[in-house]
């Protein structure tokens, strides 16, 4: 919902791609989370929901556009932790530079994409509707977006683990991934805006939750999709 009042509803046709791994997430059943698989680090492929840590809510996006700004595909926080419109997977700043399986190193750049629509986490210099930050969207199609889809995950040690709190940085504009609390109302009443700051704080901690975790495999430079 931006300053014209109201988001518009867009839908768009829904893209299955070997991005969308929403037909094995429903085979497997219930989502696996972090501690229910062995310990470490977050992996290249993996598909999961990230939570922020200060709000409880996960990071999302589905077939709404703002109404203003960008006009792109929205990204809000939801509190339900069983939407299937909270799942994202890890892929690398380019095809090739994050091989499935391997872990993720702390100051890697990586893309989000957003398994259902298959669009890329993005920002650039708009501003978001409610807070007047920084927009964070979801941009490209089947995975491929542009150069501001690029993010750096900050954190401790060498490698992302499941069980700690990191950061994004936007590579771009030098944004972190953030939410304060403004929630939307009609058409995604409750839901939270995600947007970009530019100061590290509490409010752009976020955590890997519920999903699927690609283990390493022997041959670490295959690249089949699941």
């Amino acid at each position: 919902m931006g300053r014209s009042g109201a988001f518009v509803l867009r839908p768009f046709p829904r893209r299955w791609s070997s991005l969308s791994l929403l037909p094995l997430l429903l085979l497997c059943g219930s989502p696996v989370r972090p501690k229910d698989t062995e310990a470490g680090a977050v992996t290249c492929g993996s598909v999961l929901k990230l939570l922020n840590t200060r709000h409880n809510v996960r990071l999302h996006s589905h077939e709404v556009k703002y109404g203003s700004g960008s006009g792109q595909q929205s990204v809000t926080g939801v509190e339900a932790s069983d939407d299937a419109n909270s799942y994202w997977r890890i892929r690398g700043k380019t095809d090739g530079s994050c091989q499935r399986g391997m872990p993720v190193k702390c100051g890697q750049t990586l893309r989000l994409t957003h398994v259902n629509t298959g669009k890329n986490l993005h920002t650039h210099h708009f501003p978001s509707p409610l807070s007047n930050n920084q927009e964070i969207s979801a941009f490209g199609d089947d995975g491929e977006g542009d150069d501001l889809d690029v993010w750096t995950v900050q954190c401790s040690g060498m490698y992302w683990e499941r069980d700690d709190a990191v950061r994004f940085k936007h590579i771009g504009t030098d944004v972190f991934l953030s939410i304060t609390g403004e929630q939307y109302g009609h058409p995604i009443r409750g839901q939270r805006e995600v947007h970009g700051m530019h100061t590290p704080n509490h409010h752009n901690y976020w955590k890997a939750m519920e999903g699927i975790f690609i283990k390493p495999s022997v041959d670490s430079t295959k690249h089949d999709e699941l």
